[in-house]
Parts: structure tokens; sequence; C-alpha cells
């Protein structure tokens, strides 16, 4: 494993070197694994604002990290920008971080961080996608954990069991209603013959289109679809085919009459799952108080307004106007389990898993 982190590392910072060319006069270098389409824009909005130059390297999660790790003390990055807590928990772990002051990690409203080393930037939620054409709402069930009895979709689920954000949610299941009882949901929902897909945007698609009735996805997929995103599809290396971030803003084509919907779990249930997205300061910061700074802006108004409406995702601070395809964010936050959000970090046991019952 190391030996493939070692590799990965090395060919990925080749890529940096060969795509960002000399870094010596930006002020700000931020490693990002948030997709070109949201990023670009809040970057030149805060150049303008400020006249702080900044440099943005882009990969996933995971190969940032991994970056990181064979940079060491010399790595260039100030801020790394994570798709996910875990990957934030990791970096914590591994000294990567360092504590942030009380005037940042205050303002979001919800979603804070245990450690005090990353602030919540925006929040994307599980769901039940359905086509309203083949399915009534009324007759799905009321936990996630019971979809394995309903035998009437045999062969008629969508899922994504090689996608990050799958990955989370059965972190998530595992560390909320204990492994045997995950364990136990993978098999019964293998025994309804559910067809996978590459990630979420073709698996939409399938929905839109009859191939299946009902899909394990995440909220913004179906307001992409039926919405269009304002950022565009994403230019960076996910182009939500065969990527394992949810870092891509393509929808996939937009379709707003398309017969997809979303159905909410009951309040509480994991099949609701909140995952967070957020930013932190690196140990290699050479100037704490610009990055801190740009922390700052991105718990903005502007900026929190600008993810909301270019890629559906919501906001962690407060009075924050949302599209009105929206579900307003104080109901939609109180449909989550309460977690650890730095518990997603243990994610080689739900590998294990997901290894034992052959879903990878």
């Amino acid at each position: 494993m190391k030996n493939v982190l070692k590799i990965l590392a090395v060919g990925i910072a080749a890529f940096f070197l060969s795509s960002c060319g000399d870094t010596a006069e930006d002020e700000l270098v931020v490693y990002s694994g948030r997709s070109q389409g949201l990023v670009d824009p809040l970057v030149e909005d805060f150049k303008e604002q400020t006249g702080i130059n900044i440099e943005v390297r882009y990969g996933n999660d995971a190969e940032l990290l991994a970056v990181m790790s064979e940079e060491g003390d010399q790595s260039p990055a100030d801020i790394y920008w994570a798709n996910t807590t875990g990957a934030l928990a990791n970096a914590s772990q591994e000294g990567k971080l360092v504590a942030l002051p009380d005037s940042l990690t205050t303002k979001p409203a919800s979603y804070t961080s245990s450690s005090g080393e990353w602030i919540p930037v925006t929040v994307r939620f599980r769901t039940l996608a359905y086509n309203s054409n083949e399915v009534d709402p009324s007759t799905l069930p009321e936990s996630v954990m019971d979809l394995t009895g309903m035998e009437e979709f045999d062969g008629r689920i969508g899922w994504t069991p090689t996608y990050s954000s799958f990955y989370d949610f059965m972190t998530s299941m595992r560390l909320i209603e204990g492994e045997d009882t995950a364990k136990e949901w993978l098999e019964g929902m293998q025994a309804l013959n559910p067809k996978s897909y590459s990630s979420n945007t073709p698996m939409l698609q399938a929905l839109a289109g009859g191939e299946i009735d009902i899909a394990l996805t995440n909220h913004y997929y179906i307001l992409r679809m039926k919405h269009g995103s304002k950022g565009g599809q994403s230019a960076d290396t996910d182009t939500d085919t065969d990527s394992d971030s949810d870092t891509s803003m393509d929808s996939g084509g937009l379709d707003a009459g398309a017969a997809v919907e979303t159905y909410h779990f009951t309040e509480g249930d994991v099949g609701n799952l909140a995952m967070v997205t957020g930013a932190a300061q690196l140990a290699t910061a050479e100037d704490p108080e610009k990055a801190q700074r740009f922390l700052s802006f991105l718990l903005s108004q502007h900026a929190q307004r600008f993810a909301a409406e270019s890629v559906h995702e919501y906001p962690v601070i407060r009075d924050i106007e949302l599209p009105d395809y929206m579900l307003d964010a104080e109901e939609a936050f109180e449909l989550s389990p309460d977690y650890d959000y730095e518990q997603l970090k243990q994610l080689e046991g739900t590998l294990n898993l997901l290894r034992e019952v052959g879903l990878i």
C-alpha cells in the first residue's frame, strides 16, 4: 500500500510540476479536492477583493494527501480545501493541519470540527431518487435500512458502490448501526440485484430513462439534472464517470422535465446522511494571516451564496437565501443523524467490508 501511495504521489507531483510552473511569486497555494467550476470563480473574487494572488492545484482527496505526505515540510501548500471531512481528519491525524482561531471556528452555524483544525464550507446530503412515473413515494420505506425488504424493486435499484460518497455513507452506517448490521444491509441489497454505476450522473440518467425505479445518490445530482449548474462542467481530472471523488459539476445534460424526484427518509436516518466539505490551514503555510483570510472568505455571505446557487450545496452559515427548489436549510439539517464528521477517516474498515461482500 505504501508503494502504491508513493507512486501515486510521484505521478501527481509530476503533473503539478508540468502544469503549474514556478510558484515562487504566488502568495497562497491551495490544494483543492473541489471542482474548478466552483473554486476558480471564488478564487478570482478573492483576488479582486484582497489583491492576494492564489495558485490552485487540483486533484482528488487521496491524491492530494499523498502528495502532501511526499512533499513533507517542503510542501508549498498553504490551504487544503477538501471534498470530505474524512480526508481532513486524516490530514489532522498526520500533523498536517494547525489549530484555527476562534474567529474562524465560531463562524459556521453547524457542522463544526471537533478538532478545531478545519472549517466546514458546504454540506451535501444522501438521499433516495425515484422515477415519479413509476413510483408512488408513499410506498417507500421510512428508513434506508428497510430498502432490503422491498422485493418489488428487484433489479430496479441503482447504487454506486465504488464511489467516494457511498464509502462515506457506509462508513457512517458501520459506526451508527454496527458492523454486523451494515454487512447484513449490504447482503440484503445484493439479494435485490441492484444495478451498479460508476458514478451518480449516469445512474440518474438511467433513472430518468426508466431503466431503474429508485437510486441511492446525493441530493445535488438531482438538482443539477433538473436545474443545471451555474459553474458549468468542471475542467479538473474528475469527469463524473470514473472518478473516486464527488467534485464534478457536470449535470449530465439539463432536463428540467425529468421524471426524477427526491425522497427523504425519516428524520435522523442514516439514509439522509450529511456529508461536509471543508478547508484548513496547513502547517506548511508561510503566511498564516493570508491563509486565514482566505478561509474567512469561504465563510462569507458571497462565497456561501455562490456555492448554493452554483452547485446546489447547503451553506454552513445562517441567513443565506437558497434557490426556491432547495429544501429549507434548517429542515434539511434536521434530517441527518448526528455524528462526528471526522469519523469518516475510518475508511479502511469500510473498504474491508465491501471487499468481503464482493462489491470492490
